[in-house]
């Protein structure tokens, strides 16, 4: 590590950095939310059905919160970066509470931790835009990396060039800017030739 171009590395959570069992047709079914953002669906619901379904996506959440995992090599991932001078950041489209309980579990610490209740959620880019601001980042100078079409649509709004995804469906993912590694230990490996 040590090459100036790269800065900062922004993380997803769920799927990315934490195996978290979400069942989402299921929650979506739940939710009666369609093809939309379940945040969007619920931003743009009426109370009291808001609240309600509000509470049910949360009590859905903590559920996976309880059973989720920390993926091999996440603690030796951000270790490294944090020695290089690398800032990092998690934007997750959890809420703060769930965040909170699974960095305290796993004993995480970024640069910067932006939640859904922060305002800003993905597939939007603001909110990857807001964090490359707090930290004092431009789009050139960072990578992103998630597990998702949501995180890849953001990082790409946002002007971020090197977009990084964990997952085994590498067809789901074929553009050019979209490097897919199987693991965090492929991606440790992956992002040692950027910083």
């Amino acid at each position: 590590m040590g090459n100036p171009r790269v800065r900062g590395v922004l993380f997803d959570m769920d799927g990315t950095l934490v195996d978290v069992p979400y069942d989402w047709p299921r929650i979506r079914a739940d939710l009666g939310a369609a093809e939309v953002s379940i945040l969007t669906y619920l931003g743009r619901l009426e109370e009291p059905e808001r609240s309600q379904k509000w509470a049910i996506l949360e009590a859905h959440e903590e559920e996976a919160t309880r059973q989720a995992r920390l993926r091999p090599g996440v603690t030796r991932l951000l270790k490294r970066l944090g020695d290089g001078g690398i800032r990092t950041a998690l934007v997750t489209n959890n809420s703060r509470t769930n965040t909170d309980i699974l960095l305290s579990r796993f004993g995480l610490a970024f640069n910067l931790v932006l939640t859904r209740d922060d305002g800003l959620w993905k597939p939007s880019g603001a909110p990857l835009v807001a964090a490359m601001a707090r930290l004092g980042l431009v789009p050139e100078e960072c990578l992103a990396v998630g597990d998702s079409s949501f995180d890849v649509r953001a990082a790409r709004e946002a002007g971020i060039p090197g977009i990084f995804v964990i997952g085994p469906d590498g067809a789901a993912f074929t553009a050019v800017d979209v490097v897919v590694v199987p693991s965090i230990d492929e991606l440790e490996r992956a992002l040692a030739a950027f910083c």
